[in-house]
């Protein structure tokens, strides 16, 4: 898990920054019923994208575990930001019209105690909005990092604890039905053939974990004979897809 404490400071522009968040709340509104009064933004993180989704007439309350991220948020969000976790959300049952969670569930071995908190919290009608199968969001765009990272990332693909079909039937269990879905752009974010090799060799790509270091290897000289080493390939379309209580 990554040390938000520690990044907080440099996470926003390490992250695309504003013309991430805006393409991301973007997408998000695309989602929310009409009429949308109260949301909970969890794990919301600098608070750089949910603060994009007050506006008037709408409360919104932005929820995080991390105390430098909370530190962060809360000017940004004032009086609209507390520490805590996505399962055990300090809101009443019933009592939101959405809850967001933008790149959350990859991050959990268990989705399920999340998914149950947020249909806990939502009013009938509301909706639970959410990203999924965001390790392969840097690979919807054909590219050759992309081509030759598709064996490895395929045999490992079906474990991820925010593929589609999990998070889906995993949301039925609790009253949750899908009724929208959209993708948008991780602005900023592609990477180069180099980043993705360094960032393969240091661990912190989940599938490649889960491969031999013989197989980590020689994907690694794969990426290193690309051409244009530092030049950075096509930005992640992240999905994102609503479930309506």
């Amino acid at each position: 898990m990554i040390d938000y404490d520690g990044e907080a400071r440099g996470y926003d522009a390490s992250r695309g920054g504003e013309a991430r968040a805006a393409a991301t709340a973007e997408a998000v509104e695309r989602l929310l019923p009409v009429g949308t009064s109260a949301l909970v933004d969890v794990a919301c993180g600098t608070g750089i994208v949910t603060r994009r989704l007050g506006r008037h007439g709408r409360t919104v309350l932005g929820v995080d575990r991390s105390r430098g991220m909370v530190a962060l948020a809360s000017p940004r969000v004032p009086h609209g930001v507390v520490l805590g976790d996505a399962t055990r959300l300090p809101i009443k049952s019933a009592e939101v019209d959405a809850v967001v969670l933008i790149w959350l569930l990859h991050l959990l071995d268990d989705v399920a105690p999340v998914l149950a908190e947020g249909a806990r919290v939502l009013r009938a009608g509301g909706v639970l909005v959410t990203t999924v199968n965001k390790d392969e969001a840097a690979f919807n765009a054909e590219s050759d990092v992309a081509a030759m990272t598709a064996s490895m990332r395929h045999k490992h693909a079906a474990g991820a604890s925010d593929r589609f079909e999990r998070v889906v039937t995993l949301a039925a269990d609790h009253g949750l039905s899908m009724s929208g879905d959209t993708t948008f752009a991780g602005i900023g974010q592609g990477w180069s053939p180099r980043q993705w090799r360094e960032q393969i060799t240091e661990g912190r790509i989940s599938w490649s974990r889960k491969a031999s270091p013989a197989q980590v290897a020689k994907l690694c000289r794969g990426l290193s004979s690309l051409p244009n080493q530092d030049v950075l390939r096509p930005d992640p379309i992240y999905r994102l897809i609503a479930l309506s209580s």
